[in-house]
């Protein structure tokens, strides 16, 4: 009998453990899936997807193309984060890059934190580099319009309930005379009910 007692209690912390253990379910990247309702790569993806979209799509272009007779070269500025949560710009920043290199209506140039470095590999290969393949310094192409913006949130809550609000704002500024030729803004509003909230 006491034996198997004991064998069934073995049974029951197997059981037990078993249900505590780790999983794991590889998905698709592209799939939605919102755990907290915090803002999260499908956020990310389809704010700047949408918002490059926009901005390719205004006058700003064509009348640059019109008169210059080139690609306007674009650079991503700072995005600042003004939301009351952590949210990884840089992804959002990378998610925009993407967008508008691909779109091919757009040159792209490194960001200042990127040209740093690769500067730096300019400087070493004038010391150590065969002088046929050095690439020389004063080269680069300087962007003619700069991307810059701000994420925000406003949340709501009320006992389990809240409604989670972000907005973000974005302008596109002519390095030449500091015009603001497009403005866009992207509002998400999402509402989460939970056994227990955190803000």
């Amino acid at each position: 009998m006491r034996r198997r007692l004991s064998l069934t209690w073995i049974l029951i912390a197997i059981v037990a453990l078993g249900a505590c253990a780790t999983k794991v379910e590889r998905i698709e990247t592209d799939e939605v899936r919102d755990l907290s309702g915090q803002w999260n790569d499908t956020d990310s993806r389809l704010v700047s997807e949408e918002m490059i979209a926009d901005v390719l799509s205004r006058p700003w272009r064509t009348e640059f193309v019109n008169e210059h007779g080139e690609m306007p070269t674009v650079i991503v500025g700072g995005i600042r984060n003004l939301s009351q949560e952590h949210i990884n710009v840089n992804t959002f920043v990378r998610d925009m890059e993407r967008a508008l290199i691909n779109s091919g209506q757009v040159s792209f140039v490194a960001s200042s934190e990127e040209r740093g470095e690769i500067r730096g590999e300019r400087l070493d290969q004038d010391l150590h580099a065969r002088e046929d393949t050095r690439k020389p310094m004063g080269q680069e192409i300087g962007a003619d319009f700069m991307l810059k913006g701000e994420i925000n949130t406003i949340i709501d809550k009320e006992g389990k309930r809240q409604i989670r609000y972000y907005q973000v704002d974005l302008t596109l500024i002519s390095l030449a005379d500091n015009r603001k030729v497009w403005v866009g803004q992207k509002k998400i509003k999402k509402f989460v009910t939970k056994p227990s909230l955190r803000p």
